[in-house]
This record gives structure tokens, sequence and C-alpha cells, in this order.
């Protein structure tokens, strides 16, 4: 009988050593694409990076960026048009205040201010009490170009915080107005300034809201308030420098901070440009700044009871109990009891509300008023007068 043939992997043990065997050449061998893939990310979790896997990121982040790449070119381009005509303020002064919602009475070393033509000159912008208690002799102004210049005039208004300086000086460029009216929560803004003495320092962020007001400014008299918020950083030093919206406009003259640690929190304040102008213009041309005057008296008691009575769910808007004779009110056949809901696009919360709106509005403005009269919604036009006019009456 011939002899069998044995396989000597009939041995389990042999079947063990030749299984560990070939084992060990796999994992010495090519290995699946899926292995591989493993092992990479493994290697990429602990900081291991290869040169070819890192030259596919490098070629990935360049394709997934180029659109924020755009984005942030609109941002130079702005920086670049606004740089020249923002300026450094320095001011010798007795008392020196950064306007901190809820926290005053800290040393400010300097300010900003942005550059705008009027008439064929050119004056600068900047906040009330970054130059309050001043000489104009004592007030410094650096250009972009590191020029120091002084100011050849100066005039302030207190309750808006609103100053203009007039210039003499060649090369400079004004900045271009916008229309603080149309921003909207949520649009993109920059900041201009000298944040701590930092001269021309840029910053970004958006509209956070619009109309904020009753800020408790540490008595520094600002009585009109009705401020654009924004979260791009705003420090002591940036007060009278601009806010910029993404077409290169002024929108605001940033004032003031709300913070308890003295720097940028994310809550900032703008006065609107339009409000600005409208102050600034007034002292440029007359000297003095007029309020505009409606001609009503306001129920500063409008409670629950009687905003039931009235047919309204709540106490809102203004109620009128009474209007000056000729006045805009009376012309405009606005009465006695009427509740005033909007002022132009801005819903009214009080009666301190729409004295604030009227008084930061333009004299000789025609604007359109909502009153709720007789359980329905009524607009009303009325052309505002000077307060001066009827302050005799």
């Amino acid at each position: 009988m011939a002899p069998r043939h044995i396989s000597p992997y009939a041995n389990p043990l042999v079947r063990l050593l030749a299984l560990g065997a070939l084992l060990l050449l796999g994992s010495l061998g090519p290995r699946p694409v899926a292995a591989q893939t493993a092992i990479l990310a493994a290697s990429e979790s602990k900081g291991m990076l290869s040169e070819k896997r890192q030259a596919q990121l490098y070629e990935q982040l360049e394709r997934e960026t180029e659109f924020f790449q755009k984005q942030a070119a609109v941002v130079r381009t702005v920086a670049k048009l606004l740089g020249p005509s923002v300026v450094h303020i320095e001011a010798d002064v007795t008392e020196r205040r950064t306007l901190q919602h809820g926290r005053g009475g800290q040393v400010e070393e300097a300010g900003s201010g942005v550059i705008v033509g009027h008439n064929g000159k050119h004056y600068v912008l900047t906040n009330c009490h970054v130059i309050r208690g001043s000489r104009p002799e004592a007030i410094r102004i650096q250009l972009a170009d590191r020029r120091w210049i002084g100011p050849s005039r100066v005039w302030t208004d207190v309750e808006t915080d609103v100053a203009v300086m007039a210039i003499d000086a060649p090369y400079v460029v004004d900045a271009r107005l916008g229309n603080s009216d149309a921003i909207e929560v949520g649009d993109f803004v920059l900041t201009f300034g000298s944040p701590f003495g930092l001269s021309h320092s840029v910053t970004f962020g958006i509209v956070s809201a619009k109309n904020r007001r009753d800020l408790d400014l540490a008595g520094t008299g600002v009585d009109f308030q009705n401020f654009i918020q924004t979260d791009a950083a705003i420090n002591p030093g940036n007060s009278g420098g601009p806010l910029i919206n993404l077409r290169g406009e002024v929108v605001g003259i940033n004032t003031a901070i709300a913070s308890s640690s003295g720097g940028s929190e994310g809550i900032g304040f703008a006065i609107p440009v339009n409000t600005f102008i409208n102050v600034a213009r007034q002292l440029v041309d007359k000297g003095r700044v007029d309020r505009a005057f409606l001609g009503v008296t306001i129920d500063s008691k409008f409670g629950p009871a009687v905003a039931a009575e009235m047919g309204l769910p709540r106490p809102i808007g203004a109620r009128i109990t009474a209007i000056t004779a000729k006045s805009p009110a009376a012309a405009a056949d606005l009465r006695v009891n009427d509740v005033v809901l909007q002022f132009e696009t801005v819903p009214v919360e009080d009666d301190a509300h729409l004295v604030n709106l009227i008084s930061l509005t333009e004299v000789g403005k025609d604007v359109s008023l909502v009153v709720f009269r007789d359980r329905q919604e009524v607009t009303i036009k009325a052309k505002l007068a000077a307060q001066a006019d009827f302050a005799s009456k």
C-alpha cells in the first residue's frame, strides 16, 4: 500500500504557526486603502502630517477660502478709503471721561475724529466729551500722514455729545457721509479710531441694535440719545471715530461702551450720522442748535388702566393731554387723547421717547406720525418747528 501524503498543516500546532506567519507578513506588506486611511487619520489626530497630506490640505483650504477672501477684500478696500480721513485727537483737559454705560470717571488719554467737507471747507467731527474742558489752542489733531495741526475754531453741544472743529490744512481727505436711517440690524460695519492711543486701528462687526437710549453715561449731560449698538470693538480712545458701512460711508460716530472692565465687551454705541450732522451743521452755520418742536403735552403717567379704557392692550406710545396753539401739532390736527404709536419708522415706547425723537430731528422736517384715535390707527403728517419760536408763548 502506497504511503499516504500527510500535509504538514494537518497538525494544529503547525496551522497556528502558519497563521501567525501570514499575519506578520500582512503587517509588513501593502495595506488595504481603508486601513491606510484609518492609520493616517490616527496619525493626524496625534499631530503628525505627511508632506503629501499637508499639500492636499493646503489645496483644499485655498478652494474653501476663496469666498472669504472676496469678503475680506471689501473690508480692506473700506480701510484704505477711510484711513486718510480718520484723525487722532489729544486735548489738555481738566477732566476727561470715557462714556461707559453704568460706569464713568475713567481717564481717557486720547480720542478720534473724522474729516468731512461742508461748503468747501474741512471739519473734524468728534465727541464733545473728547475735548470738553480744553481750550482750542490745547487741542492737537494728528492726520493720517502724521502731521499735527490745531483747530481754527471749535463748536460743541453737550446734550448730544457733538463737537465740530474747523481745520485749515492742505491735502486732507473728506470722508463720505451715509444715511444712518437706512442701516439695519445685522449690517456689517467697521470702526476706526485710536483705542488706548493706538491710532488708526480698525475693527469689524455688525449692527447689533438701533434706537438705544436711557444709557447712564455718568452725568456727562448727554440728554438726547438714539444710539446705534454694535459689537465691533470700541475701547477708550475710539470716541469720536467713525462707524462705517461696507460702502465706505460714515453712518455713525462712536461714543460709548457698556463695560464692567473698562475695555470692549462687544457692546458699543454710536451716534447716528444723520443726527450728528443735523447738530453739527447748525453749530457751524448758526453757532447754536435749534431743537425741533411739535407742540404737544404728553401724559407722563400713562398707565394700564387708561390704556385699557382706550382700547390698547398695554400702555404703549405717548398719550397727548394738550396741544399748543398755532403749533405744528395744531396745524396737523393732532388731538387730546391721541396716542402717538410711531414717529417716522420708529415705534414710540413712552412719553420720554417721543420727546427724545422730536428733539433729535431736524427743524422744518416733514414727519409722519401714526396715532391711535377712537380705537383706530391714523397717519398724521406734521412739519416740525423750532423750540425757540415757542419758548415765550
